[in-house]
This record gives structure tokens, sequence and C-alpha cells, in this order.
């Protein structure tokens, strides 16, 4: 029962919190609206400009909703009509510190005419709106036309806009210009006709100071991340964070079907000139983050280019410790090769208090046992191991027993010495060796699958 209030009241405690933010938000946008209207108020004399109309129509709503042209030329046939504002009224959740609970409150939202066909990709009504002077910068919602065009993609919309007279740089309320809004792959051209239109590639977000490359990086977008190096977008651009966009294509690689356009992001900034060591205002690198998602490829794409494989996060983390922790999120993706990596590029040695954190991996439990001189006492950390994956491994995990506190055979011996003395040249060294590929792959901590 404490159970079940307590998870309620944390519901309201955060929902309260949600409005309070927003209610902080409508103000913000309050504030900004009556400095807009009252520099427009400011008009010299004999210069006055109505303010529009607002429709609370339904049926108006529903014919621009639906792209429904018939209706559309109907109801919109002058300058007055088609700059009429659109109100609908949505339900929200809202607190009443009268009645100390929450109640379903009525929110009036204001657009045009022209925001909504433009959001839908209702090109033939947009073109009836703009032909009858629709205004295509107005902005009663907090955005332009042009921002709803760009952020769903459609771009026969936003060509007519930016032919009428559309401001590609235009910022909304939130602090966004249209190009921040092109966030998926279907907007890219989009993306080429706001920048064609001398859109600022280089526009930074009002709070958090976010550059269209940030977010095509963020999304994985290699078309356009293309696109604005191009245009000359700066690599070495931090966010309010301190991030780069490198940093931003590292932190949220997280859907391995999107691995790929990810590594070519990443490849394309390194290439323009990103810096691989930049550290954001907690000091996590890009390397701390492609090892606690579990790339592979980007982490040795880092590591070629010189990232600091033992930098330290504020927390006190290195990218080895990144992908321990999250070896079991990455299991079926051979965490061990990010382990084996990290250790060929000069990783400091894992504590053994960690390697419970890999007991469900036994490759990279391997891995990281390999580079001791002795397999340590091992009760704490077997013990995380499930009954099932030891079933299926058991004659490794028994060779760990029969090992511990035991010496290791020369050969072995000599591996931990010979890595030692190369320190972090493991990787560009070994390879160069004139031995037999069995014994540099020893050499390189490949698995065996069992202790000798």
């Amino acid at each position: 029962m404490f159970r079940d209030t307590f998870g309620a009241s944390s519901t309201f405690r955060s929902l309260r919190l949600r409005r309070e933010l927003h209610d902080l938000e409508e103000r913000r946008r309050g504030l900004y609206r009556h400095r807009h209207t009252t520099a427009v108020s400011q008009s010299p004399v004999g210069e006055t400009r109505p303010r529009p109309k607002v429709s609370t129509d339904s049926s108006v709503h529903d014919a621009l909703l639906n792209g429904d042209l018939d209706k559309i030329r109907d109801i919109f046939l002058s300058k007055d009509s088609v700059n009429r504002i659109v109100a609908t009224v949505s339900h929200e959740l809202s607190w009443s510190a009268e009645l100390g609970l929450w109640s379903l409150t009525s929110k009036q939202k204001r657009t045009t005419a022209l925001y909504i066909t433009a959001q839908r990709g209702h090109t033939e009504c947009l073109k009836h709106l703009l032909g009858h002077g629709a205004d295509v910068n107005a902005e009663p919602g907090g955005a332009t036309a042009l921002h709803a065009a760009c952020a769903n993609g459609h771009a026969e919309c936003a060509k007519l806009l930016l032919r009428i007279g559309a401001d590609p740089n235009a910022i909304s309320d939130e602090g966004y210009a249209p190009l921040h809004l092109c966030t998926s792959p279907k907007t890219i051209l989009c993306a080429k006709l706001l920048l064609e239109h001398n859109a600022r590639v280089n526009m930074q977000t009002r709070d958090r100071q976010i550059t269209p490359l940030h977010v095509a990086a963020k999304h994985g977008l290699d078309e356009h991340v293309d696109l604005y190096l191009s245009y000359c977008a700066y690599c070495h651009k931090k966010n309010r964070e301190g991030e780069t966009a490198l940093n931003a294509a590292c932190s949220y690689v997280e859907k391995r079907e999107a691995f790929g356009r990810y590594y070519k992001v990443c490849k394309m900034l390194i290439s323009n000139g990103a810096d691989v060591k930049t550290a954001g205002k907690k000091r996590h690198t890009p390397l701390h983050n492609a090892c606690g998602n579990g790339h592979p490829a980007i982490v040795d794409l880092l590591l070629m280019h010189g990232a600091s494989v033992n930098a330290e996060n504020c927390a006190g983390y290195t990218p080895m410790d990144c992908i321990l922790l999250a070896v079991e999120d990455h299991l079926d993706y051979h965490p061990e090769q990010i382990v084996l990596m990290l250790l060929n590029h000069g990783a400091a040695p894992v504590n053994p208090k960690i390697l419970k954190q890999c007991a469900k991996s036994p490759q990279t439990m391997e891995v990281v046992l390999n580079t001791y001189q002795c397999i340590p006492f091992c009760d704490s950390w077997l013990e995380a191991v499930p009954p099932e994956v030891w079933q299926k491994h058991e004659a490794f995990y028994e060779s760990i027993v029969q090992m511990t506190n035991k010496p290791r055979s020369l050969q072995h011996l000599a591996r931990c010495a010979l890595r030692k003395y190369l320190g972090t040249q493991c990787h560009s060294v070994i390879p160069q060796l004139l031995l037999p590929s069995s014994f540099k792959e020893f050499l390189l901590l490949k698995c065996e699958g069992v202790f000798k």
C-alpha cells in the first residue's frame, strides 16, 4: 500500500513540476509577444496595422487539416480571411493550488491557415492561400509556416514559402530556426532549399546553443552533415554543455540499424577537423559516449585519431568503465571487441572489483583476465554469473576456478611483459612483428574460450 501511494504522489509531483515549467514558458512567450506587438504598434503616424480576426469554427480547422481544397476556396476569398487566426482548444491537466488537485483545463492554441496547410503538406491549398495574400511570416502560435513545412519534410511547401519571401532564419518562440527542425532523412531537400535561400548554417538555438550540425549529428543524418559541411559549418562549435557535433553523434548512436549512418557522420566530422578529445562540461569525451553505446567501429575510428583512452569524466569514469558498465546492454554485439581495442591502445588495467559487470559475457571476462599475470580471487564476481550462462560456458568458468591464484604459463607471462613494454603501441607494433599470425593474435588478447 505504501509503495502504491508513493508511486502516485511521485506522479503528481512530476506533473506539478511539468505544469510549473509550462506556466513559466507561457509567461516567457507572453513577454516576447508583448515586446513584438509593442514594436509593431510604434509604427509611423498614419500607418495602422489591423489586428487579424480570430476564427474558432471547427469546420474551418477540419478543412485545413484534411486539405479540402474546394472548401478552402469557398472560405478563404480575401487577404483578410486568409490571415485570420485559427484558434483551437486542447485539454490539459492543470494544477489547482487552491483545491490542491489536478484538473482538466482547456487551453486555446492560435495558428494560421498557412501554418496548418504547410504542416500537413497540402501544396495546392498553400498556393491558394499565398495567392490571396497570406502573411508568409506570421507566427501567432510561436512559429512560422516555414518552420512547420521543414519540420515535416514538405519540400514543395517550403519552396513555395521561400519563393514568396519566408524568412529562412526566423526564430520561433522555442528559439529554433527552420534549419534546426530538419531532424529526419526526409528533410534533406528542405535543408538544401533553406541554405540556397541564405539560411545561416552556424546559427545556434537560443537556449541550448545547438547548431544545425549538432542536430544532424545527433540524429545520424549523414546527408545533412555532408550538406552543412559543404556550406562551411563549424565542426568545433560548442553547445551550452560545451559539446561539439562529434560529441552529439557519439552520444545518440543507440539503434544498431543506424550504426552505419552514425559512423559516416563521425568520419566526415573528423575529416573536417573535429577534435576527438573535446569533452563537454562533464568531461565526457566522444570516446566515453561511443563506448557506453557499444559501437566498436566508432570506438576504433576515435582511437585511430588520437582519442584519450584513459581520460576521466567528472565522475571519475574512463572509456573502459563506460563499456564495462554497459556490457549487459550489448551482450549480442560483442562488447569484448571494444574492451580489446581499448586495452591494445593502452587502457589502464581493469580493477578486479568491476569484473562482476562482465559476468554475463565470458568473452569480455576472458579479455580482461588475460591482462593479469595471475587470475585474482574470484568468488565475489563468479557468483554474479547466471546459472544458464555458466551451463553454456561451463568449461570456461571451470578453468577460471582451477587457475585462480595459480601461476599462469610462461607464454602468458611473456605476453604481459611485452604488452607492458609496448604500452599504447600494442595495436600498431604487434601486427608488424615477424611472428606467426596465431602468436600475434595471442599477443593482442584474442579469445580462446578457456584458460590454461
